[in-house]
């Protein structure tokens, strides 16, 4: 098949099936009359990069995931570690997204009176705290009965 066959099988440009190339995720075809010559399988794979793309992966990991494919060896040891690192990424992305998913039920219901109200009860949240900690001034420390007002924890 043509470059252009091939780039409207699979749903893309030209350009992205010759970038392809050139970073390794695809070999390079056999040529005739100058003109790219692809195999049909080349389809498929390109469709296995689309959706490894779009699952969050990075081109470098998608190149360790395909480097074998096909042979007909077990799953090696590079797929595993990629899939342990991956796993881990992705429990952080649910983490922060429940965490996230709770702050916009709470501003649904929000009464806070004023915004300073309301960044001070968000204050909870460990990423603001160090947020905030990296960009305020130095203070002094409080001491007498307004200190223990500050360290009092949120009603959050």
């Amino acid at each position: 098949m043509k470059i252009g066959e091939v780039a409207e099988r699979a749903g893309l440009n030209a350009s992205a099936i010759r970038y392809y190339e050139r970073i390794g995720l695809l070999s390079h075809p056999d040529r005739v009359g100058g003109q790219r010559r692809y195999p049909e399988a080349v389809v498929y794979r390109l469709l296995l990069i689309l959706f490894a793309s779009s699952m969050g992966f990075t081109l470098q990991e998608i190149r360790i995931f395909l480097t074998g494919l096909g042979d007909r060896s077990p799953v090696g040891r590079r797929w595993k570690n990629l899939a342990r690192r991956k796993i881990k990424e992705v429990e952080a992305t649910i983490e922060h997204s429940q965490r996230l998913k709770g702050l916009l039920e709470h501003l649904l219901n929000c009464r806070c009176p004023s915004l300073r109200v309301c960044v001070d009860r968000l204050r909870l949240d460990a990423d603001l705290e160090q947020m905030k900690a990296n960009h305020e001034p130095r203070r002094r420390k409080r001491t007498g009965p307004r200190a223990l007002s500050a360290t009092r924890p949120s009603p959050f």
